[in-house]
């Protein structure tokens, strides 16, 4: 990247944040810090107004703002895809100001740029799987996305699901970030009921009310840290498994409610990725593939198979008939 097209970039990074230090830009664009403070040195020369200091951070003044900017193609391509995603993944509303945003962008691109994204935008779509609840769900995602920002106390009727001795449950909870595994939304918060923090899938909200009542963020960990600890104590574990080509057709809508994550063609096989809550569960589901799967990993997942295959054999074994030779 030239130093022009670094200047450019530059100046869109400090806009797209409150505050932007030294040592985060100079990671971003893989650069030294005395480059960068020349760099910033050479934005105020130009009229920019930056405001703050080497140390402290920089933004930039109050109502500045950069004319529009040009996209690459690429840059719009995965603008494009993103809208595809939230067409599915997403409630009304943000659909709504996700396409608004868009189309802004279209606006100023050129014209054959525009051309190849309308062409390309009739090529592409998205398809998931519609489980009971997900109307539900993103009724749900706009409200509590607001809440986390905000830092409001939620108020909800919460249903636990099946398997539940609590048919519904009145909360208050204080949100820190949502989570999608599993095909759904997950919304995790601190439970003022349990005294703890839980994950309240969206599509059990039967009501959701934001209160006024703000609450601490800094009390709470980040979403990020949250997941990470999860994963640490195994309350969900990845699983990995290669399963048969032929039989992965069959599984297309299976999968997605098995926590699928992702997966890569192995030729013969496809080796798929799982974030997995109860090992017994999962592999009591893998039965059902036969022959046509074999776990890879945990060595944990491994033994749950080989176990249940013997209580198999022990109960079913006698009816087993050996041929005579």
């Amino acid at each position: 990247m030239n130093r022009i097209d670094r200047l450019h970039a530059m100046l869109t990074h400090l806009q797209s944040k409150k505050k932007v230090t030294a040592s985060e830009m100079a990671g971003r664009f893989r650069i030294s810090l005395r480059t960068v403070y020349r760099d910033i040195k050479a934005l105020e020369g130009s009229g920019v107004p930056v405001i703050g200091e080497a140390g402290s951070g920089y933004t930039i003044m109050e109502g500045y703002r950069l004319p529009p900017v040009m996209f690459t193609q690429e840059e719009a391509s995965a603008l494009m895809l993103g809208a595809k995603l939230a067409e599915r993944f997403t409630d009304s509303c943000v659909r709504r100001h996700y396409a608004a945003a868009l189309f802004k962008i279209k606006a100023v691109l050129r014209s054959a740029d525009k051309e190849y994204i309308d062409d390309l935008t009739d090529h592409i779509e998205v398809s998931a799987a519609h489980t009971a609840g997900m109307e539900g769900a993103q009724q749900n995602l706009s409200a509590v996305q607001q809440a986390i920002v905000q830092k409001r106390v939620l108020h909800l009727a919460y249903h636990a699901g099946a398997g539940s001795r609590e048919a519904q449950t009145l909360r208050d909870v204080e949100p820190i970030g949502l989570w999608y595994y599993g095909s759904a939304w997950h919304m995790i918060a601190w439970c003022r009921l349990r005294k703890g923090y839980r994950d309240f899938r969206l599509s059990r909200m039967q009501r959701i009310l934001i209160r006024d009542e703000v609450f601490d963020g800094d009390a709470h960990p980040s979403i990020r840290d949250y997941v990470r600890q999860i994963m640490e104590r195994n309350q969900l574990q990845e699983a990995v498994i290669r399963i048969d080509s032929r039989a992965a057709k069959f599984i297309q809508e299976q999968k997605l409610l098995q926590g699928f994550v992702s997966q890569e063609d192995m030729g013969h096989s496809i080796r798929m990725v799982f974030l997995v809550g109860c090992l017994d569960y999962f592999g009591r589901w893998l039965l059902t593939l036969t022959d046509a799967v074999s776990v890879e990993s945990p060595v944990a997942l491994q033994q749950v198979m080989s176990g249940l295959a013997e209580r198999i054999h022990a109960r079913h074994g006698r009816y087993l008939t050996v041929s005579p030779v």
